[in-house]
């Protein structure tokens, strides 16, 4: 297997549709969330790199952006 360092450029003849870029949700302090994966949660704080902190009740877990699996609520 290679690195690549670059993604892959889509050509206009592929019959494969180009990739999409991944929908930024916005969220704000004291949303209440859904993880697929930790459940239900309320958003406590949002650090300038776009990460969010979100407590799920018995854990708090920082989620990276592009918050795949989560949802407002």
């Amino acid at each position: 297997m290679t690195n690549r360092s670059a993604p892959r450029r889509h050509l206009p003849t592929s019959p494969f549709a180009a990739p999409s870029d991944p929908v930024i949700k916005d969220f704000s302090v004291g949303d209440r969330v859904s993880h697929d994966r930790h459940g239900l949660g309320t958003i406590i704080g949002q650090e300038t790199t776009g990460a969010l902190l979100v407590d799920f009740g018995a854990t708090r877990l920082r989620i990276l952006s592009p918050y795949k699996g989560m949802h407002k609520l």
